[in-house]
């Protein structure tokens, strides 16, 4: 008999995350406790990782990212997780150094060999990383669930944090847009073998250019566009560093697939949900048709990197990107002083 992952996940990849403003809700009443001096990046700006120094040169960069299936493939399933866990570290500006995994399976549906799939598509991610799974957990639950804690090293000079852009800053990003819709149309049973070659292409590529530009003079932020959409992460950058942004539609990296079905009308629950926890603080053009709305809120499954850096760097920015295979990335906007919103022409 055949097994569909998808077929257990009521959400899948990044678009199963709590809602942003569910998660602010839940978070509001968390008590604020005295940190150690140590934890140089913890909650307070929505950061990829928490980062806690050890010396003058090192500092540990920690995170853990864990999803249902968004594909039936086992080992994609597994790689796909896996390259999104470990991007936090490169989204830090850190190098990864080992992982753990985090393994939630239905043993009563699921074949062990399907399991040892997974286990084996994260396993080949974490090789090309050049990092061990050092060990890890394992539940038997009512979804598939897998990810990874993932630990890396970065210089604590050379951390990038949300809070870290600075207005004229350039706003690049390095892969296009457009997984959650390819996801959305797989489960409708309309996603085409090129558009499933290119949705693993981009879902298992990992960012690591992210611990090369932590390197460059005028890189000032980094992220990782995952769940929340490209406009919920770069809100994140705004809102951490007290700055607008503006971004030019026509510029942004699109799978061209991805707009054919959200024109068709096929996106993602998650998407709305994104719209309704921030939309208040995005301005789009009058007019604007609702598929631009719906893929500047698709949540990616481990999607590209979000840079902000002077336009001096940018040129740099994007040579690395390119250089690694990125072919995609390129200048979307910019940052500028005002209040933290969104504004799209």
């Amino acid at each position: 008999m055949e097994i569909k992952l998808t077929q257990f996940s009521h959400g899948g990849g990044c678009g199963c995350k709590i809602a942003p403003a569910v998660l602010t809700e839940l978070l509001a009443d968390t008590p604020l406790r005295s940190m150690p001096k140590e934890l140089i990046v913890g909650t307070e700006t929505a950061d990829d990782a928490a980062v806690y120094k050890l010396n003058d040169e090192q500092a540990i960069v920690a995170t853990t990212d864990f999803f249902t299936p968004i594909v039936d493939d086992p080992y994609d399933f597994g790689r796909i997780a896996a390259t999104n866990a470990i991007s936090d570290i490169y989204a830090m500006g850190g190098r990864p150094i080992m992982a753990l995994a985090v393994v939630g399976m239905p043993l009563d549906k699921l074949p062990l060999e399907v399991i040892r799939r997974i286990l084996a598509g994260g396993e080949s991610v974490c090789a090309a990383a050049g990092i061990p799974i050092a060990g890890g957990h394992s539940i038997d639950v009512l979804e598939p669930i897998y990810g990874l804690v993932a630990l890396g090293l970065v210089d604590p000079k050379r951390v990038k944090r949300n809070s870290g852009a600075q207005a004229g800053d350039v706003i690049i990003l390095g892969k296009p847009l457009g997984v959650g819709i390819l996801s959305a149309a797989l489960k409708k049973g309309l996603l085409t073998p090129a558009g499933y070659g290119t949705m693993i292409r981009h879902t298992t590529k990992l960012n690591t250019p992210g611990s090369r530009l932590a390197e460059l003079d005028g890189v000032h932020a980094l992220t990782d566009v995952t769940g929340f959409g490209l406009a919920g992460h770069l809100l994140e950058i705004c809102r951490g560093s007290r700055l607008g942004a503006t971004l030019r539609f026509a510029d942004l990296p699109l799978i061209a697939e991805a707009v054919a079905f959200v024109q068709e009308g096929i996106s993602t629950g998650a998407s709305t949900r994104n719209w309704n926890g921030y939309g208040a603080d995005v301005a789009l053009p009058a007019g604007a048709p609702d598929w631009q709305q719906k893929l500047l809120t698709d949540p990616q499954t481990s999607g590209g990197l979000l840079v902000a850096c002077t336009p001096e760097a940018a040129p740099a920015v994007l040579a690395e990107l390119h250089g690694d295979g990125f072919a995609e990335a390129r200048a979307i906007g910019r940052l500028e002083a005002g209040a933290p919103r969104l504004r799209v022409t």
